[in-house]
């Protein structure tokens, strides 16, 4: 069993700021990426950004260079830094880690939401 616990989720106005957070625990073995994805109502989830163990990382257009996903030394940790948040930001942001052998797991999911 894995278990994803998210928090930061809240309510900011465009142009702020938010700070998400993932502490992944349980069998937590062969990592190969953590990441953060978003679903906005009545659309398709998305990826927002995601980060192998080697570090390497990757952004959906729409957010590369407002957000920036992060992992702590551990590797069973991830954040996203949302800076400039705009209104079609607005969306649950869901957690993600990706097992070689397990596939993957997803976190209940925090609500982001961008006034404007």
């Amino acid at each position: 069993q894995v278990q994803l616990v998210e928090s930061g989720g809240d309510l900011v106005q465009a142009g702020g700021s938010l700070r998400l957070s993932c502490v992944a625990s349980g069998d937590i073995f062969g990592i190969r990426a953590m990441g953060w994805f978003r679903q906005a109502p009545g659309k398709e989830r998305e990826l927002v950004a995601t980060i192998t163990v080697g570090g390497t990382t990757t952004y959906a257009d729409s957010v590369k260079g407002r957000f920036t996903i992060s992992s702590g030394a551990a590797r069973n940790t991830v954040s996203l830094q949302m800076n400039s948040l705009k209104p079609e930001d607005t969306a649950v942001y869901y957690c993600n880690l990706n097992q070689y052998s397990r596939g993957n797991t997803w976190g209940q999911g925090t609500q982001v939401t961008v006034s404007s």
